[in-house]
């Protein structure tokens, strides 16, 4: 089936989707950690603290470092 010259070909499925691609929110987010500083990052659990509570507390260390660093997170929306 060929196309007479001077004339587009049929598409038979209509236009194809328009793609949007939206990376404004991480650029957001990026942008607010450097402007705020280090406030504003989440706080992040340490395995060297925990290796070392569990040898020293038995694992009772560990868990009161574990909810400390969630409240920490939690009290900032993070």
């Amino acid at each position: 089936m060929a196309t007479p010259p001077g004339q587009q070909p049929a598409q038979p499925y209509g236009q194809p989707p328009t793609i949007i691609i939206n990376n404004s929110s991480s650029a957001v987010a990026s942008s607010a950690s450097v402007i705020g500083g280090a406030g504003l990052r989440r706080r992040r659990q340490s395995l060297w603290v925990h290796f070392w509570l569990f040898m020293f507390t038995a694992g009772v260390g560990n868990v009161l470092y574990g909810m400390h660093v969630s409240r920490w997170n939690r009290d900032r929306g993070l």
